[in-house]
């Protein structure tokens, strides 16, 4: 996988690690035709988030390895 889209899954996980958001919200924003830049698929089949419904909503939320993955790419940051 390239280092680009490995940076647009983290930023992807970054918007939505603080809270929840609404799948519309988050699928309008980083779905993609683009066969090289496919953020939103890539992040799915890798089982960094999830769906799930809350007041009828259906909401997005990082899995326990989304957020696996962005506390050893947070943790890196802050060490180098």
């Amino acid at each position: 996988m390239s280092e680009a889209l490995d940076a647009l899954i983290l930023d992807l996980l970054e918007s939505i690690a603080a809270r929840p958001k609404p799948y519309r919200e988050v699928i309008d924003a980083w779905r993609t035709s683009c066969p090289r830049l496919p953020v939103w698929e890539e992040a799915s089949e890798r089982e960094l988030l999830e769906l799930h419904r809350a007041d009828g909503a259906l909401l997005v939320q990082l899995t326990a390895s989304g957020r696996a993955l962005l506390s050893r790419h947070r943790a890196a940051s802050l060490a180098r």
